[in-house]
């Protein structure tokens, strides 16, 4: 899993320089930057209120992710009024149904459950451009009939098989009653939204060519679809054309943050852009991590397919991009196995910690347990424990040495904890804290950190979630010295696609490596 005094690296040809080594960067002057570091760094100081540091080119990541944890908590506490209107008009529905068919109370609550699963699954209470019940019933009916067919087969399993046709019959009414509802709901709220700008979510295009005028043209002319365009971001001047109405706001995203904050933005638009396509990326990521929902315009898309994750403004598709994982119903779930699994852990293991605790002790002496700072989720720091393997000789050197597994200094016992992984078994104390998950990229150093967000593009991004005893990357092979570019994309690739089954199959994989011997 991780090493005793790092959780990553790079190739021999990549790998960090340490204070002491003749590899390291001379004092004051910066080691060369990515393009992206150096916007972040660009982005931070101006956030922060002052001039950048070493003209713009020192990267201060850590301003911009602790700008985009404070307004992305502001919004993800917020709860949607169309969700919640959607969600308590169902219920009343099922209250109604269920009177109306004499049901067994037991039986409506365990429907509506079902019901409000299915439908959250199967995204019907998402927020959606398009407000038509015929373009949702072929999802109403599926979610209906799932409910049906597992109500049946709590019923059978019950013995309560006279409940069956009642139960048929309350999903029947329930579906025909829950869509009368939303017609009448839908039409309300389109004139809410003809009428009132405010109830329109405030959108930012990135791009501000042909498709970006013909989608903010759209916007303007149909209110109904709930986009109100606040600007324009694009570099290509000869693009704009007449913006009187909605102005570019900015030719790059290096004040990004700032327009965010300032226009009050919900919802980012990436049309096509005279930025370059890694530029794009990372505007996304900022918009993502700051609580915007961002809508992408796909390349070739007159040819592009409808689906469930594809809206349609006035017939050009828009690409709804999942984003902000921290804010699905699924990562509160992910948070309290987190600390389940690791109660049970420390409880269940505590003979093998002792164990451990002794071994230590009787091969090297106290103390037992090593700490160090590392930088967890928003870069905010935090003291990650593990069992000491080693002594380091100073303070400096546990801070800044980059590999400790040749050392002549690791013991026989340490080796063992390294090589099994027992090492790490105290981190469940960080995950139970909420420092730390079972599962997310793997925390390193400060001094680390800096180097990789300087050298490396989107390492700082890997930050967006917390960081994990485990991850994507380790179980991949990206342990010892390996590409510190391969693993921020394996990292950044488990944010985008994070699963509670993504999840569970990285600890599958992790018990394998460990069985195997495969750690440290």
């Amino acid at each position: 899993m991780a090493e005793a005094t790092s959780t990553t690296s790079t190739r021999t040809s990549s790998r960090p320089a340490v204070q002491r080594s003749s590899s390291a960067p001379h004092e004051g002057v910066p080691a060369p930057l990515t393009r992206a570091a150096a916007r972040l760094a660009t982005v931070a100081e101006r956030a922060a209120g002052r001039p950048p540091a070493g003209g713009g080119r020192f990267p201060d990541a850590e301003g911009v992710l602790a700008a985009a944890a404070a307004t992305g908590s502001r919004r993800r506490q917020g709860l949607d009024r169309r969700v919640v209107v959607a969600v308590v008009a169902d219920l009343l529905v099922v209250v109604a149904a269920g009177v109306v068919v004499e049901l067994h109370s037991l039986m409506v609550v365990l429907t509506a459950a079902l019901l409000l699963f299915a439908r959250t699954t199967l995204g019907l209470y998402r927020r959606r451009l398009g407000l038509s019940v015929l373009d949702e019933m072929p999802r109403v009916v599926q979610s209906t009939v799932l409910t049906l067919g597992v109500a049946s087969l709590s019923v059978v399993l019950w013995g309560s098989s006279q409940l069956l046709a009642p139960t048929t019959l309350f999903l029947a009414l329930f579906l025909v009653l829950s869509s009368v509802v939303r017609v009448a709901l839908y039409a309300g709220l389109r004139r809410r939204l003809r009428r009132d700008p405010s109830a329109r979510r405030r959108t930012l295009v990135l791009g501000a060519g042909a498709v970006g005028r013909d989608l903010v043209a759209a916007m303007r002319r149909h209110p109904e679809q709930g986009l109100e365009p606040v600007g324009f971001i694009d570099g290509h001047s000869g693009a704009r054309g007449d913006q009187r109405e909605v102005p570019v706001l900015l030719e790059d995203e290096s004040r990004l943050h700032e327009v965010l904050d300032q226009h009050r933005v919900e919802t980012v638009v990436v049309a096509y852009s005279a930025q370059p396509e890694a530029e794009v990326v990372d505007s996304v990521i900022v918009a993502a991590s700051h609580g915007c929902e961002v809508l992408v315009v796909p390349r070739l898309f007159e040819l592009t397919h409808d689906g469930p994750d594809v809206e349609s403004l006035r017939g050009t598709p828009l690409v709804r991009l999942r984003t902000d994982v921290m804010s699905s119903p699924a990562w509160a779930v992910k948070t309290l196995v987190d600390r389940t699994a690791a109660a049970l852990a420390v409880v269940l293991l505590a003979p093998v910690l002792a164990l451990v605790a002794l071994a230590v002790v009787v091969d090297s002496g106290f103390p037992v347990l090593f700490r160090q700072e590392r930088v967890g989720l928003w870069s905010r720091p935090i003291t990650v424990l593990k069992f000491r393997s080693m002594r380091p000789a100073t303070e400096e050197e546990s801070a800044t040495n980059w590999n400790i597994a040749q050392d002549s200094r690791v013991s026989p016992i340490g080796r063992f904890l390294r090589k099994t992984s027992l090492d790490e078994l105290p981190q469940l104390f960080n995950i139970l804290r909420g420092d730390m998950s079972l599962v997310g990229p793997r925390p390193e150093r400060p001094v680390f950190v800096e180097q990789f967000t300087r050298d490396h593009d989107r390492y700082w991004a890997r930050h967006r979630v917390p960081v994990g005893l485990t991850g994507w990357s380790q179980v991949n092979g990206l342990r010892g010295d390996t590409s510190i570019q391969d693993r921020a994309r394996y990292d950044n690739y488990y944010i985008a696609n994070w699963s509670l089954w993504l999840d569970a199959k990285i600890v599958l994989l992790t018990l394998r490596e460990v069985l195997r011997g495969g750690g440290g």
